[in-house]
């Protein structure tokens, strides 16, 4: 392990705007925070919304900046990419952001059943072999109910043609009530607001190559029984870029 890795490690576990928990403590003691991130955190009443696989927190940051009225976790295993978002939070004293070193799976143990009002998947690996590792799939969306409010938003932003098809497919056949749809996030009026107007570097890089961002959100009851779409789906043939900086488009 390199030295600045070891560095940024050091650094995280001083920020107080970063936790992680092994998962024996867990077990044995539970979260203390848990069901009062609210109360014992942020210091208000507003709603959470957790962005799941950060990477670098550029969203958290990003729409904590800009959206001061609600409290946005960021939620990563890779300790040395939360340090990145936890140090502009830090260094820009952000009240309503924080970061959580955590397995995606683990998220029950940290918040209360009804806790979260909304969810950000940003760019997750589409998992195109393995459905039980999709984000989206119905065995994620059955562990977020644990810790959502009855209808709470998920919103889903991608690069990938094959998860992108494969969520609106699992959101149709299990009639989940939509918010927003379209596999050309800025041709769209979508892409022209507050939230979705944030950009990563990694988009535009997409941008540049004449690809599209896809975004489709839908609300998660807490009582359909959900059930897998079982149509084949082509699978992507290009590869990722790796997440960049944060960028704002010239038009906001």
């Amino acid at each position: 392990m390199g030295k600045n890795k070891l560095k940024k490690f050091s650094e995280v576990e001083q920020m107080k705007c970063v936790f992680q928990y092994p998962f024996r403590v867990l077990e044995e003691q539970g979260f203390p925070m848990r069901g009062q991130w609210n109360r014992e955190y942020f210091h208000n009443d507003n709603p959470i919304v957790l962005e799941l696989g950060c990477g670098k927190g550029e969203y958290t940051v990003g729409l904590a900046e800009r959206f001061p009225d609600k409290n946005f976790i960021g939620i990563d295993i890779k300790g040395a990419r939360i340090w990145s978002g936890a140090r502009q939070v830090t260094d820009r004293n952000i009240p309503n952001a924080a970061f959580l070193r955590t397995s995606i799976e683990l998220i029950p143990f940290f918040f209360a059943s009804g806790e979260v009002d909304e969810i950000w998947i940003t760019f997750p690996d589409p998992q195109m072999k393995k459905v039980n590792k999709r984000l989206t799939g119905t065995r994620f969306m059955n562990l977020y109910r644990k810790v959502m409010k009855p209808d709470g938003i998920v919103h889903l932003k991608t690069d990938s043609p094959f998860l992108y098809k494969y969520t609106g497919l699992m959101t149709a056949l299990n009639r989940l009530r939509m918010v927003a749809d379209t596999a050309d996030l800025y041709a769209s009026p979508e892409g022209a607001g507050d939230i979705l107007g944030i950009r990563t570097f990694y988009e535009q890089q997409w941008l540049d190559r004449g690809l599209t961002i896809k975004y489709i959100a839908w609300h998660l009851d807490h009582d359909t029984v959900l059930a897998e779409p079982d149509e084949e789906i082509e699978p992507d043939t290009y590869r990722s870029f790796s997440r960049g900086e944060l960028q704002m488009p010239d038009m906001l």
